[in-house]
C-alpha cells in the first residue's frame, strides 16, 4: 500500500472510531488496532489525535464551502428556484454520503479545544455570511421575502442542522430526495418567493 493510500486508510478508520466512540473517548490505540497498523506508523502520518481529527473535519468543511454556488438570475438554463434547490442538494449529498463525519460535526467537533472551536465557529460565520449575501441578493431580485437576512440565515442553517441531526444521530428514515424536496418546500413557504414547480416540487 502506497503512502497516499495508507494515509487515507488511517483517516477513514479514525473517522469511524471518532463517530462510534466520540472524540474524547477515542484513543490512538483504537485507531491503530482497527487499522491493523503499528502505533509508529500512525505517527509517520499524524502528530496526534487532534491532528487527524482536524484533518477529517477540515476536509468536509472545505467540500461544503465549495459546494455552494452563487445564484445567477441571468442563467437561461435554470430558474432561480432550480439553482437554490441544487445548492441544497449539493450540501445534503455531502453530509449524507459521509454520515460518520456529519455525526462528528454535529456532536464532537465543538469543544475539542479553544483553537479548534475558533476555527469551526469561523467556518459557521463564513457560511452564515455567504448565506446572508445570497438572501440579500435574493431580496433585490424579489425572490426572497423582506426581513432580517442575518436572522434568516441562522434559521436556515438551524433547520438543516436539526434535520440532519434527526437523520444521522437518531436514525430518522429520510433519503436524499425526500430531504431536499422537504427542505426546499419548507424554505419556499418561508423566506423564498420562487415557483416550486420550476424546481421539481409541486405547489402546495
Amino acid at each position: 500500500m502506497g503512502k497516499p493510500e495508507r494515509r487515507q486508510q488511517i483517516l477513514t478508520v479514525a473517522r469511524d472510531v471518532f463517530s462510534r466512540r466520540g472524540y474524547h473517548a477515542a484513543k490512538i490505540e483504537d485507531i491503530v488496532t482497527t487499522a491493523g497498523i503499528a502505533r509508529g506508523t500512525f505517527y509517520l502520518y499524524f502528530q496526534d489525535k487532534r491532528a487527524i481529527f482536524e484533518e477529517i473535519v477540515d476536509r468536509t468543511i472545505a467540500r461544503l464551502g465549495m459546494s455552494i454556488v452563487r445564484v445567477d438570475p441571468s442563467d437561461a438554463a435554470r430558474t432561480v428556484g432550480d439553482q437554490i434547490r441544487d445548492n441544497i442538494r449539493r450540501v445534503v449529498t455531502i453530509l449524507l454520503e459521509d454520515r460518520a463525519t456529519t455525526k462528528i460535526l454535529l456532536s464532537d467537533a465543538l469543544g475539542v479545544d479553544p483553537a479548534f472551536d475558533r476555527k469551526l465557529l469561523a467556518f459557521y460565520d463564513e457560511l452564515s455570511s455567504m448565506l446572508e449575501q445570497s438572501l440579500r441578493d435574493g431580496q433585490g431580485l424579489g425572490v426572497v421575502a423582506e426581513g432580517d437576512v442575518r436572522l434568516m440565515s441562522w434559521l436556515t442553517m438551524g433547520a438543516l442542522k436539526e434535520a440532519l441531526f434527526q437523520i444521522v444521530q437518531r436514525g430518522a428514515e429520510y433519503d436524499e430526495d425526500r430531504l431536499v424536496d422537504g427542505a426546499f418546500a419548507f424554505f419556499r413557504v418561508g423566506c423564498l418567493r420562487v415557483d416550486g414547480e420550476s424546481a421539481g416540487v409541486a405547489q402546495q
